[in-house]
């Protein structure tokens, strides 16, 4: 399906902080002219959204300025004189790398000089465990891309996938026992379509399609389809859910996007991240208690997601139960989290496992 290298950068240190970004590293800095006559002064290569940017350019000696116009981003800032120092909130800004631009006016001449930094947050996300409540059934040949609570059962997506020997399933959504694994109720796609993550908000259950640029759209009663609406722009769909009034999308990219239910238009996005660097692969996302807790392309990790920010406060490792299920040559990675509201335990399972896991998590992220 999708081969991404990132997370192998993020199984390794970008979630768990690993090896860590020096603040007083050089950053980029680009400038038209050879000479660097004009430099911006102690921009480091990494700052928190709470931090305040100290911006001021220093020129060679013998080199006029007038004045000075700063952006970020493209946005303009301030001018003034070339000893003036400007400070700037980062508050407002999003995770990722920052563009920071001052146009040197110098009599008849304009110079243009841009340095580069990240934005990032400032804490290492804290590391959780878990107890295994309960075990229960689950069908073995559902490619899991969505679980989610709705009453006293399951909802679940599933895709058609290739596996390892090369079978084929038939994309889905169904509504199941969650303590006997029993379909009560199915609805099945066209054999081209890969179905992918899926939540239900007011009565209805809203699911994507990985290729297709379109959601779809189900009375969660009947499983009876009820419409569908185009993506908001040309993309993939990977993981859904919803905070009670707006759906949360995601792509494979570090970003998360917030979706109208009601056109499926964006209204905002946020840039998943840790302290080491941005995280993409976000999947199979659950709203639980105001955060964003979601499992990661090709790991059996959950990490905990501040939705505001897109903060990596906590993750979870959860890799031993995926030993714990039958092993064959088709078992895929954990892609299921039901967050249960009246046992406060995580139903979590993955794509071809033939197990439910009722979990606990210890220490949990309020």
């Amino acid at each position: 399906m999708r081969l991404n290298a990132v997370l192998l950068i993020f199984c390794s240190s970008v979630i768990y902080g690993c090896g860590g970004n020096n603040n007083t590293k050089t950053p980029s800095i680009t400038n038209k002219h050879e000479e660097n006559r004009i430099n911006f002064v102690n921009i480091k290569a990494k700052y928190a959204l709470t931090d305040e940017l100290i911006i001021q350019i220093e020129a060679l000696e013998g080199v006029p300025i007038d004045s000075v116009q700063y952006s970020i981003n493209d946005k303009p800032l301030s001018t003034g004189l070339v000893h003036d120092i400007v400070q700037y909130s980062l508050k407002n800004e999003k995770f990722g790398k920052q563009v920071l631009k001052a146009k040197v006016y110098r009599k008849s001449e304009i110079e243009d000089v841009a340095v580069n930094f990240d934005i990032l947050p400032s804490e290492v996300p804290s590391k959780l465990s878990y107890q295994v409540i309960n075990i229960y059934p689950h069908d073995i040949k559902a490619f899991t891309q969505g679980l989610e609570f709705y009453k006293d059962n399951l909802v679940e997506s599933t895709g058609n996938g290739t596996t390892v020997s090369d079978k084929h399933g038939i994309s889905s959504v169904r509504i199941v026992n969650p303590k006997t694994g029993q379909v009560l109720k199915i609805a099945e796609l066209d054999e081209t379509i890969f179905g992918e993550g899926a939540t239900v908000l007011n009565n209805k259950l809203y699911q994507l399609t990985y290729k297709n640029n379109e959601a779809y759209v189900y009375d969660v009663n009947t499983l009876k389809r009820i419409g569908r609406f185009p993506y908001f722009q040309n993309m993939e769909g990977w993981g859904l859910t919803n905070d009670g009034t707006n759906l949360y999308m995601t792509d494979g990219s570090e970003k998360i996007y917030t979706i109208d239910p009601n056109n499926f238009n964006r209204s905002n996005e946020i840039t998943v991240a840790s302290d080491e660097g941005l995280v993409t692969g976000t999947n199979e996302m659950e709203w639980v208690k105001g955060k964003i807790y979601a499992n990661f392309f090709m790991t059996n990790m959950i990490g905990i997601i501040e939705p505001k920010t897109g903060t990596i406060e906590a993750v979870l490792d959860l890799s031993e139960l995926r030993q714990k299920v039958t092993q064959h040559i088709d078992l895929d990675v954990l892609n299921g989290i039901a967050y249960n509201k009246k046992s406060d335990t995580f139903f979590i399972t993955g794509k071809n496992w033939d197990k439910i896991f009722e979990i606990k998590i210890v220490n949990e992220i309020l």
